[in-house]
């Protein structure tokens, strides 16, 4: 099992790195560069977005995150490396409770109630739900920015609390 521990530190943190890469791109870019359009354009272009998303590149990142942390740090506690355990460990609840779970319970649902309103709007009514969606769902793309980004950190301090080859 120690063979594997640092293949799997190794892992964990390309995913995590991948994931929080992932959120911090829509923090610093995406949204903003949304809000500055037509609302119906917005709109269309968030649920575009949110479709695409769907693909086999985003999911290995976003399920395989919490997969790659929780056996890492199994691993790692058999192999009698606490340290590494505790912080990968600790890396795996930041994301579970600070970026997957609002993910599948807040983003995620906004996105598919988005999805209703596919067809152009009077600008009033469209810029409307648009304000009513665009702060809350970047308030907590933020929160999950913010958490994946800490759980880089752990597995960073895992991958740090490895024991050096000789």
């Amino acid at each position: 099992m120690q063979r594997l521990l640092r293949p799997l530190v190794f892992l964990s943190l390309l995913l995590s790195g991948a994931i929080f890469g992932f959120f911090y791109a829509w923090v610093c870019s995406t949204m903003w560069g949304l809000d500055t359009l037509d609302p119906n354009t917005a709109i269309a272009a968030m649920n575009a977005m949110n479709i695409s998303v769907r693909n086999g590149v985003f999911m290995p990142a976003f399920f395989g995150t919490p997969v790659a942390l929780i056996l890492t740090s199994v691993i790692a506690l058999l192999s009698g490396q606490r340290k590494v355990a505790f912080w990968i460990g600790a890396g795996a609840f930041v994301y579970i409770v600070g970026a997957f779970i609002p993910t599948a319970s807040i983003n995620v649902p906004m996105n598919i109630a988005l999805e209703a309103y596919s067809d152009p709007l009077p600008r009033e009514q469209a810029q409307s739900i648009w304000d009513a969606y665009s702060p809350r769902w970047q308030f907590w793309n933020i929160a999950r920015t913010f958490a994946s980004g800490i759980t880089l950190l752990m597995v960073g301090l895992g991958l740090y609390a490895l024991p050096r080859r000789s």
